[in-house]
């Protein structure tokens, strides 16, 4: 099998000797390239270059960033996507079984290649980008480009530098006065005070160490989109979507301040002046208008 393997040598868990083992594990069985990525949207282009090429496998090493780019390029391909992770979190690569380690999680892959284990599935997309799990809009993304100014520690600081970033951000970084964009769904129903808004492809929504944050478990990769909009960013709704979000997840339908929708086909997201977003993890930046879509059958996946 021809089997391309990307590197984002930047990346958290990306070291000298898993990168060694990792390399020798695929090109025990496989005709194996190696590229590392070097810049923003490099992984697009490498992946569209070797989806183009009839390569059979694109691996990523790397964290979630650098695995959306990759996915942005195989999608609508015959070329698979295979995962390792890479990074701090690993949201995609634990959301379907890989081991957190990325040595371990390389057994796990070696084995699903030679089972032929893969399957075709959906994403999302944003005003025409794919993505794998999910899009922030608003107070997420502004924790996320305050992570991504201090991205040096990023590497070393990992959790704790996410926690610290959301509790600043909530002090001063984000304007809790107003509402900051309205939702619109496709059966007309409209949501117009939304504060901060999560749209999910797959659950959970992140990770907390080993604890995954439940806020859409019913979002997987058979059905379409989720939505969960928050009417409000009062301390007391925040704490209590964590708490929810730490367990199940189920009780955030409960709130009446958090508004709460599962396979979804579109939506439309206006902002009330321009919002920040993030996809997957990466900040994109502001908008004032955004298009959310279900992608059916896009991306040929490798399962282990």
């Amino acid at each position: 099998m021809k089997v391309l393997l990307l590197v984002n040598t930047s990346a958290s868990a990306v070291t000298a000797r898993a990168r060694v083992v990792i390399q020798k594990a695929l090109a025990a069985d496989h005709d194996l390239n190696v590229a590392e990525t070097s810049r923003r949207g490099h992984a697009t282009r490498l992946a569209q270059g070797a989806a183009a090429a009839g390569t059979d496998v694109v691996v990523v090493l790397g964290g979630d960033g650098t695995l959306n780019e990759a996915a942005n390029g195989l999608a609508g391909s015959a070329t698979a996507l295979g995962v390792l992770p890479g990074g701090s979190t690993n949201v995609f690569a634990r959301t379907i079984a890989m081991a957190n380690d990325p040595i371990e999680a390389t057994g796990q892959l070696v084995d699903a290649l030679a089972s032929g284990r893969r399957r075709r599935v959906g994403m999302g997309s944003v005003n025409g980008r794919y993505f794998l799990f999910h899009v922030g809009l608003g107070f997420d993304a502004a924790v996320v480009e305050q992570v991504e100014k201090r991205g040096a520690l990023k590497r070393y600081a990992g959790h704790p530098l996410f926690v610290w970033a959301a509790v600043v951000t909530w002090l001063r970084h984000y304007d809790r006065s107003r509402p900051r964009f309205a939702v619109r769904f496709g059966d007309g129903a409209l949501i117009d005070d939304g504060y901060f808004g999560i749209c999910l492809k797959t659950s959970p929504y992140t990770y907390l160490g080993n604890r995954p944050f439940n806020v859409a478990p019913e979002a997987t990769l058979d059905s379409g989109l989720a939505m969960v909009t928050f009417r409000s960013l009062t301390l007391a709704t925040i704490l209590s979507a964590a708490a929810s979000a730490l367990g199940s997840g189920r009780r955030l339908r409960r709130n009446r301040m958090i508004d709460q929708r599962s396979n979804l086909d579109s939506m439309t997201v206006t902002g009330h002046g321009r919002f920040p977003y993030q996809v997957d993890g990466d900040y994109l930046g502001e908008s004032d208008s955004l298009t959310l879509r279900y992608e059916p059958d896009c991306l040929e996946l490798i399962v282990p």
